[in-house]
């Protein structure tokens, strides 16, 4: 009996270890298949005002609430931004759309697609100063007009002209840095620039220039349909992730809202990021690009982040023409919104 009963609680106790072991086991899988998704983000510039609601987002957790671990990165250009994504150095970004149309048609194989139009119109913007004389398009015929060579109002100057019975010839460009575009604006030395109208705005106040002076004539308003910047991601990526995917932009869309509610407070997320910002000028360019660019009649009545239909193929069209494409169906399909949160969250005043 004695014999017995030993080997009776040596099975017992092998079986309570291999119970312990199973459990632990399945207590370690049920951590993996929870562990946080890396993503790798990458901005389309430095870090500025607008970039306030990706950072507001991981620094309040947001991210990780929705099971990712987010890292962000400042850009150089929105092409720049697809390159990267393209070239497997990022998972997302955010890009201007017309830059991501043109990267991927020029670019057979860059598998990068937009999924949350964060500005439902190009910020693309031509300055000139009021004592040049020119008030509206037409006046620039035959000036000088300076820019980098990759300013996205640059490259859509064609749709700007024909929108506005320009010639496309009818100015000439001189190519600048992009630190000297508007100081070559003030000191009289160019006729006119083209830039992000919250960026070259403030860069002209900077320079000393009255803002009665400034003469802004935005694409939007003279005829150019274009969408603005939108956060895109490789094709593998959501493929495989799609539910993270979904999160990122849940947590970025409640961000987006936080934003517009209190963008002071959301400016505080810049400073912290990069000490050395003007946290009142960056509050300034973050109210002029989503008070312009994100809340627009479209954005009211459908929604943060999604796109009208008909408006994008007029836009391709249009992306077409400028930049000298050739159509495709996939060049036309470069946005998704089937990983947008419900229209409910997405609602805008």
């Amino acid at each position: 009996m004695k014999e017995h009963s030993t080997t009776s609680g040596l099975f017992q106790r092998l079986s309570k270890g291999l119970a312990l072991t199973a459990g632990v086991g399945a207590l370690a899988l049920s951590m993996a298949s929870h562990a946080a998704t890396d993503i790798r983000f990458t901005l389309d510039w430095r870090f500025e005002g607008p970039s306030a609601p990706f950072l507001l987002a991981r620094d309040k957790g947001y991210f990780k609430e929705e099971g990712l671990n987010v890292t962000i990165d400042s850009g150089s250009g929105s092409a720049g931004a697809v390159t990267r994504l393209a070239s497997n150095s990022y998972d997302m970004g955010i890009a201007d759309y017309s830059a991501l149309t043109e990267t991927v048609a020029n670019n057979p194989g860059t598998e990068v697609t937009g999924i949350y139009m964060l500005y439902n119109s190009t910020p693309a913007t031509v300055f000139a100063l009021s004592n040049s004389g020119i008030k509206v398009p037409g006046d620039l015929a035959g000036k000088t007009l300076g820019a980098p060579v990759f300013d996205g109002g640059r490259k859509a100057w064609p749709a700007f002209a024909q929108a506005n019975g320009l010639a496309v010839d009818s100015v000439d460009w001189q190519s600048v840095e992009p630190a000297l575009r508007e100081t070559l604006l003030a000191r009289g030395q160019l006729d006119a620039i083209s830039g992000f109208y919250f960026t070259s705005l403030l860069n002209l106040e900077a320079r000393g220039v009255d803002a009665k002076d400034i003469v802004a004539m935005k694409y939007p308003d003279h005829g150019v349909e274009f969408y603005g910047n939108t956060i895109i991601a490789r094709d593998d990526f959501l493929q495989s992730n799609p539910e993270a995917v979904r999160g990122f932009l849940r947590a970025f869309n409640r961000a987006v809202q936080e934003t517009l509610a209190d963008p002071e407070a959301a400016v505080t997320y810049v400073k912290k990021q990069d000490a050395l910002v003007d946290e009142a000028l960056e509050l300034r360019r973050l109210k002029l690009a989503f008070e312009t660019y994100v809340v627009t009649d479209e954005t009211r009545a459908n929604g943060l982040g999604s796109v009208d239909d008909a408006r994008l193929a007029r836009a391709f069209d249009g992306m077409v023409s400028a930049y000298g494409l050739s159509a495709s169906p996939e060049l036309a399909n470069l946005f998704d919104s089937s990983y947008l949160p419900p229209v409910e969250d997405r609602k805008v005043d």
